[in-house]
């Protein structure tokens, strides 16, 4: 019985709601009409009035161009009585016959002036109807306005019954919708725009993380092709040293002569040069250890003048180690002119280049720190060129970037910062100061030329074959990637791949999700970056992999 009652009961309301649209679509249908009516009244009172008024205005045209004539002849008829009268004067004594003639002429002038007369009085008659016309225009204007505002009156208030009508019936559908569903219209807006906020969010997310994705493939694939074409065509040699400079012997007797009596000679060499001498067991050479390259050459080039000379004892060590100091330092010149040159950077101050030439002593993971400085230079300008940045002036940067370790042993500090202090101090350019200091990232890098200048350097050092370090080194530093990335909770193995510069982890799927292998990876790269000292850059890969099975029986 419930049932039935509802089906009744929505029955009931449907008929209503139809009835009522029934009786909205009869009002306004008939308001159309009546509307339509209306229109065709007021447009067929202007169009009678327009016809009045027209012809009224040809009516009075032509009663002004009959008046316009008639004053034309009444002039023209003047005008000839004057002149005939001034003649009958003239010949009033020997012209008595022609006075009738002048009375009749006379009377022809004064019927003229009645006829003039007439036609004005007509052309005032005509001004009468067409000023009786003008007030019955104005009359059928008023009536046919009036005719114009009822009607609209009547189309107004038939538009402000079917707005109501259909407002009720708005209303009624609005309730009986709101009680079907069981939410008021409020709500139901706000769970559609709440739907349709979500729906848009996960879209944008969807969009910005495909634009991240295309942009991040497309930037990766034009640095690498940069990167490739800059170290492909930057072919520069690299030679393998290290804090220790071997000499030849032309024999064995020479070792007892350059220790001396009781050891003087050695006492002295060491003493003024800075440099220990190592006389070992090995056949036919003596090795020289310093860490400070420019002074174990000096030591080397007076070593070797003193064999030449067969003469050695300590007046004539002191000799040869001025001259060796002269000949060292004249090299040092030439060099840094010659890296200047070739690089092609101007401008630098005498004492930079100075500078710049005792880095051809010295030696950063076996690799030749000038040469690095000229290489780096070379890539850098070939990058600058392919994305069109100042060349000159990244040349420049990525040359000077390691000034700073040939001061190292002299001035507290890291390189970079040593480096930054000496150019600025030489008059460099901010810019250069700059990229010196944050090569590095001791220094956030802030403009374009630090970090080409960053980027260059690590294509020089990281290159295969350009570094070399000790196998223990080696080793422990691999087996320390392993170790860092071992400790990780969810970690199953850890491979330490190319030289150790590519670390791939793989995780345990059950304990460590797609979201905890990213943060992972970020986790260890950071901690690899604290604790290990390490030439070029280090990627960390962590690998996640899920798979499932089923038997069937």
């Amino acid at each position: 019985m419930e049932t039935v009652g509802e089906s009744v009961g929505v029955a009931i309301l449907v008929v209503g709601v139809v009835v009522a649209l029934v009786v909205v679509l009869l009002a306004r249908r008939e308001a159309t009409a009546q509307r339509a009516r209306a229109v065709a009244d007021v447009d067929d009172a202007r169009r009678r009035a327009a016809a009045l008024l027209e012809a009224a205005k040809e009516e009075r045209e032509l009663a002004a161009a009959d008046q316009r004539a008639r004053e034309q002849r009444v002039e023209a008829g003047d005008a000839r009585l004057a002149a005939r009268a001034e003649q009958l004067d003239l010949q009033e004594t020997g012209l008595g016959a022609q006075r009738e003639d002048v009375r009749a002429r006379a009377e022809a002038l004064r019927e003229a002036q009645h006829q003039l007369l007439l036609a004005q009085q007509q052309v005032r008659a005509a001004q009468d109807r067409i000023d009786d016309a003008g007030r019955d225009l104005g009359r059928r204007k008023a009536e046919a306005e009036a005719a114009g505002d009822a009607a609209r009156k009547a189309a107004e208030e038939a538009r402000e019954e079917l707005e109501a009508a259909g407002h009720r019936a708005r209303h009624a559908m609005q309730q009986e919708l709101e009680r079907i569903a069981g939410l008021t219209a409020e709500q139901a807006n706000a769970a559609l725009v709440n739907q349709l906020e979500e729906k848009a969010r996960r879209q944008a997310l969807v969009t910005v993380r495909t634009i991240e994705d295309d942009a991040r493939r497309e930037g990766e694939q034009v640095a690498r092709r940069i990167v490739a074409d800059a170290v492909q065509r930057v072919a520069a040699d690299q030679t393998a040293e290290s804090v220790v400079s071997v000499v030849p012997l032309p024999s064995d007797d020479m070792k007892g002569r350059i220790i001396g009596r009781e050891g003087r000679n050695i006492r002295c060499f060491e003493a003024v040069t800075g440099v220990n001498l190592v006389i070992d067991d090995t056949p036919g050479a003596v090795l020289l250890s310093c860490f400070d390259p420019v002074r174990r050459e000096r030591a080397r080039v007076t070593l070797e003048q003193l064999l030449a000379d067969g003469r050695i004892h300590p007046v004539r060590i002191e000799a040869a180690y001025g001259e060796a100091t002269a000949e060292v330092e004249r090299l040092t010149d030439r060099a840094g002119a010659e890296a200047v040159h070739e690089v092609g950077v101007h401008g630098l101050d005498a004492e930079l280049v100075r500078i710049i030439g005792q880095l051809r002593y010295r030696t950063s993971y076996g690799q030749n720190v000038l040469g690095h400085m000229v290489e780096t230079a070379h890539v850098a300008a070939v990058m600058a060129a392919e994305i069109g940045v100042d060349v000159a002036l990244v040349k420049r940067c990525a040359f000077l970037h390691d000034i700073g370790k040939a001061l190292t042993h002299e001035v507290e500090g890291t390189h970079a910062m040593i480096g930054a202090d000496l150019a600025r101090r030489h008059g460099e350019h901010e810019d250069v100061v700059h990229a010196i200091a944050a090569h590095h990232d001791e220094i956030a890098p802030q403009t374009v030329e630090a970090v080409l200048t960053q980027a260059a350097d690590a294509c020089s050092a990281s290159r295969p074959g350009a570094r070399r370090e000790a196998l223990e080194t080696y080793v422990e530093r691999l087996n320390r990637l392993e170790a860092i990335a071992l400790a990780h909770t969810g970690v199953e193995k850890v491979f330490a791949m190319s030289a150790g510069r590519d670390v791939r982890v793989m995780v345990q799927p059950d304990l460590v999700d797609d979201a905890g292998t990213a943060l992972m990876a970020r986790d260890i790269a950071a901690q690899i970056a604290d604790e290990l000292t390490y030439p070029g850059q280090i990627k960390v890969t962590v690998v996640r992999e899920s798979r499932a099975s089923a038997t069937a029986s």
